[in-house]
């Protein structure tokens, strides 16, 4: 502020006199002046922070509700990759091993298990329309795994039932992997690699080089031995109550396999090769029940992983050509 700021108008003099302020006045009205000023825009400041912004609470509780829904987020992420493995988990207990031991399946309907009546996330309804739709969504989805988890222990309660009560049976079913390979190709319509065109394809194919160990699947009796066709040199089982199994393209048979030869499952039975119409060396594995072939890839329950077989069943479904 400059020195001369203020007049007044003398009538004596007929002119403007400027006014003199004590040095210790003139700061304290500097200082008020200021202090009024400083005082106005703080509360202008608070006024508009408090209607644009929010308080210090206020901003404070933002900042913890949107931690909070950024969690409910990735929750939902864990909640949706649960619900995907457990549909893995239910479509193996129906294809592979209620299918196998001969239960009924659990219709999609039963496993979801739907209820009805009142809402009972209404409660919900009290937060904003984000927050109610993420904490509706969220508390629906874990109800609903709850219940279809329970459904699934049920089901391997059963299966662990009739499997202590049918032990002997289950000896015979051809339940392993008959070569340490991975798939080549799998049950269905293929492309046969010689012949060139499209046909039914009765077994599945694993890798397995020359003099590779092939194991019986099952307990059983050796059906025949020896040289078929286009299966070149054969192994065929049988297990009892409608299984036959099936090795095919081996280069050779190990010690003691011949027709009528008692088999354990597990029991070495030959070596894997290339004999008979094939595109190179590989194990050949079919399985037949009741007369009619089946797809041998939901018969190897007790020897591969829920991963695995998921790894095997997308091989089988991309691959459109057989090794044979």
């Amino acid at each position: 502020m400059s020195d001369i700021n203020h007049f007044y108008y003398d009538d004596e003099k007929c002119e403007f006199v400027p006014v003199v302020y004590e040095k210790k006045k003139k700061i304290f009205n500097s200082l008020s002046f200021w202090a009024i000023n400083s005082i106005v825009m703080a509360s202008v400041a608070i006024i508009v922070l408090s209607n644009f912004v929010g308080s210090p609470a206020e901003i404070a509780l933002k900042a913890e509700n949107e931690a909070l829904m950024s969690q409910l987020e990735t929750t939902r992420v864990s909640i949706t990759e649960l619900e995907s493995e457990l549909s893995t988990i239910s479509e193996l207990d129906n294809e592979m091993y209620r299918s196998v031991l001969g239960l009924n399946p659990i219709s999609e309907d039963e496993r979801l298990a739907g209820t009805g009546g009142t809402d009972p996330y209404e409660e919900f309804d009290l937060y904003s329309d984000d927050a109610s739709e993420m904490l509706r969504w969220t508390a629906s989805r874990l109800d609903n795994l709850e219940r279809r988890l329970s459904i699934q222990k049920l089901s391997f309660d059963e299966i662990k039932s009739y499997y202590n009560e049918n032990q002997e049976r289950l000896k015979h079913v051809p339940a392993i992997r008959p070569v340490n390979g991975i798939l080549l190709s799998g049950y269905g319509p293929r492309i046969h690699p010689v012949l060139k065109y499209r046909r039914m394809h009765e077994g599945i194919d694993f890798r397995a080089s020359i003099g590779t160990d092939i194991f019986s699947t099952g307990e059983g009796t050796i059906k025949y031995a020896g040289r078929r066709g286009n299966y070149g040199l054969l192994v065929e089982i049988d297990h009892g109550f409608g299984y036959v199994s099936r090795y095919a393209h081996m280069s050779g048979f190990a010690d003691g396999i011949k027709t009528g030869a008692k088999i354990e499952r597990g029991q070495l039975i030959g070596f894997s090769g290339e004999t008979g119409m094939t595109n190179g060396p590989h194990l050949h594995y079919e399985i037949y029940y009741n007369g009619k072939p089946v797809d041998p890839l939901n018969y190897l329950f007790a020897d591969i992983t829920p991963e695995e077989y998921l790894m095997y069943k997308d091989i089988a479904e991309n691959n459109p050509m057989s090794m044979d």
